[in-house]
């Protein structure tokens, strides 16, 4: 699946203030939709994670998987998206993925057993990683260069917006019912309405995907010339539109079908741009950052939070998160891709050894389970210690968010040669859900042990300023060519 225009050199939009920036920037933003459902998806079961482990009795680590399920559909998504898009369009990819979503949050809502919501849960990721990979891809065959990081980050910030009307609208349905167990409207449990919930950004999405143009590089590919042509002059305007046009086909007569062996060095041996991307995704989930947003709620009450306090506080976190999004997005065209990345990981690593700290020498108690009606062993941060993992938490997540969460996005848009981009934009996403699986489905288990949890993702905070220092090139201000010319040749 490569990108367009703004790929094969081909001329692109003009600056965001003018009439064809503008159509870039609308068509960019419902696109990035995608991105909503996914952070939705992603959020959404942090509300009902504990509801649904007591209404049907889940030991950890089968609550782990049924959290991670969707994980693993994503990857199965990130996989086949490219050569699925290559094959039927663009557009019709996002619809297909908004179909998903809306199977997923009916099925998982209503069934009656959890096998049957992780199965709804896959299915939903599948959707997840399908858009995860067709909007930044998308967003860069319609992007002008000056302004491509920025339009590129609208991917992440729908992603964590996503995640805050998740978490809103969780803790609001707890609030009505009187918790995420208790039974609120149509005899469904709370719980259950969160995840119908999410069928209203889905057909949203997928309303929206009939108001933009299909790809006119696709448009191209597909012989669909006065398609094209009207798309391009709607971003263009009507200057030079049969060069533009010459242009596409040319690079088009240039390419072979995308395979798994593009990627592959004609000496031997995988390009090392290719484990530039599968590093920086692994590295993205490895520093823990969706253990946050899994889980928090669970989190804030093993060391004595309320449920409705445990609610206030991941929403406030998620807020945290769409402010230092909007902060990346004003700074990444300007700053860089490269020192974003070296300021996150230096932030992440030192909030992360600070709440490591704080939650290994927590003390435990013993308290009354109302849902259990059992006495548990549960941990507490006795004076500051409370306030100063709060603190650090959401310290993480401005780290995270300014860098690494709309960074990482950016960079896999536009860091891949159009020769190897399908396969190697495909694996990098799905190694980015394969490492959210493992952190997702090992951290029930490793509630017990939260000081030993957050000094591994301390550690792999640490490991990824070095890997950026060492391994990830700048790619602001690049010509796309020069810069695939010289990954190449990696």
């Amino acid at each position: 699946m490569s990108h367009g225009p703004a790929g094969d050199g081909t001329p692109t939009v003009g600056d965001e203030d003018t009439p064809s920036g503008i159509s870039a920037l609308r068509i960019a933003s419902v696109a990035a939709l995608g991105g909503l459902l996914f952070g939705y998806d992603s959020a959404v079961i942090n509300g009902a994670v504990d509801a649904i482990q007591h209404h049907f009795g889940m030991s950890n680590f089968v609550l782990g998987v049924t959290v991670a399920s969707a994980l693993l559909g994503a990857a199965v998504g990130a996989l086949t998206a490219g050569r699925l898009a290559d094959r039927i369009g663009r557009v019709a990819v996002m619809k297909l993925a908004a179909m998903l979503f809306l199977l997923s949050a009916i099925g998982s809502a209503l069934s009656p057993h959890v096998t049957l919501i992780v199965c709804f849960r896959i299915v939903g990721g599948i959707g997840v990683g399908v858009a995860s990979v067709i909007a930044p891809a998308y967003i860069a065959e319609t992007s002008p260069p000056r302004i491509r990081g920025r339009l590129g980050s609208l991917q992440q910030l729908a992603i964590v917006t996503g995640i805050f009307v998740s978490l809103t609208i969780d803790w609001v349905l707890a609030h009505l019912a009187g918790g995420s167990d208790s039974e609120l409207w149509l005899n469904m449990e709370a719980w259950r309405w969160m995840f119908l919930m999410m069928s209203i950004p889905a057909l949203l999405y997928g309303a929206l995907a009939y108001t933009i143009p299909e790809s006119p590089r696709y448009l191209v590919a597909t012989h669909r010339i006065p398609e094209a042509r009207r798309v391009l002059s709607m971003l263009l305007g009507e200057k030079n539109l049969e060069i533009t046009i010459g242009r596409i086909e040319d690079t088009l007569k240039q390419e072979k079908p995308p395979s798994w062996r593009d990627m592959r060095k004609p000496t031997g041996g995988i390009y090392g741009i290719v484990w530039v991307g599968l590093g920086l995704s692994i590295f993205q989930q490895f520093v823990g950052i969706n253990v946050i947003f899994y889980y928090s709620n669970v989190l804030w009450q093993a060391v004595g939070f309320d449920e409705s306090s445990s609610f206030v506080i991941t929403v406030i976190t998620s807020v945290t998160n769409i402010i230092t999004t909007l902060i990346a997005i004003a700074l990444i065209d300007k700053v860089g891709r490269k020192p974003l990345l070296l300021i996150g990981s230096t932030g992440m690593a030192i909030t992360l050894a600070t709440m490591a700290v704080i939650f290994s020498t927590a003390g435990t108690h013993e308290v009354f389970d109302t849902k259990t009606q059992e006495m548990v062993q549960q941990p507490y941060l006795a004076g500051a210690s409370g306030p100063i993992a709060l603190i650090a938490a959401n310290l993480f997540v401005v780290a995270f968010g300014m860098s690494w969460g709309p960074v990482v996005w950016v960079l896999l848009g536009e860091m891949f040669p159009n020769r190897i981009r399908a396969a190697a934009l495909g694996l990098a996403a799905a190694g980015q859900w394969v490492a959210n699986f493992l952190i997702s489905v090992t951290f029930p288990g490793l509630r017990d042990v939260l000081g030993a949890a957050y000094g591994f993702y301390a550690v792999c905070a640490l490991l990824s300023l070095l890997f950026v220092w060492r391994w990830v090139e700048e790619t602001k201000g690049k010509n796309l060519e020069d810069m695939h010319a010289d990954a190449l040749g990696r």
